[in-house]
């Protein structure tokens, strides 16, 4: 029945503080961006190497997410990369601060967490 995923929907507080962040500092590239004036709202929707990934949306008057203690649901979004240093350094000259490197107990993979401009936790996993 189901054939992937499509895409990921996430609603940020602050529009343009988001888009700079998914673009500039994740590199992820517009495929197009819609005023929904009638909704007071803005929709920005993301590819990552071609792949159609994010919708980013903004509504007025969102309430927070509840991230710690971690709430029922979703819980994180996890990135592949393929030099999780590399992938650190160029965060972190962005301000962007990552938790120290952990190694996953399974598949002895390295792994981090950061959050975008919301709290929203993304993990980085080194493939």
């Amino acid at each position: 029945m189901l054939k992937g995923i499509h895409h990921i929907a996430i609603i940020c507080s602050n529009y343009e503080v988001s888009k700079k962040f998914y673009v500039d500092y994740l590199g992820f590239e517009i495929l197009r961006e819609s005023n929904r004036s009638d909704r007071e709202s803005y929709k920005l929707d993301l590819t990552l190497n071609g792949e159609y990934c994010i919708e980013l949306f903004s509504f007025p008057e969102t309430p927070k997410r509840q991230s710690k203690p971690e709430a029922c649901g979703l819980r994180h979004l996890a990135f592949m990369v393929e030099d999780i240093q590399l992938a650190i350094q160029k965060l972190t000259k962005f301000n962007i601060e990552c938790e120290a490197i952990r190694v996953d107990q399974n598949t002895q993979k390295k792994f981090t967490f950061f959050n975008d401009p919301d709290q929203l936790p993304i993990e980085l996993y080194q493939i």
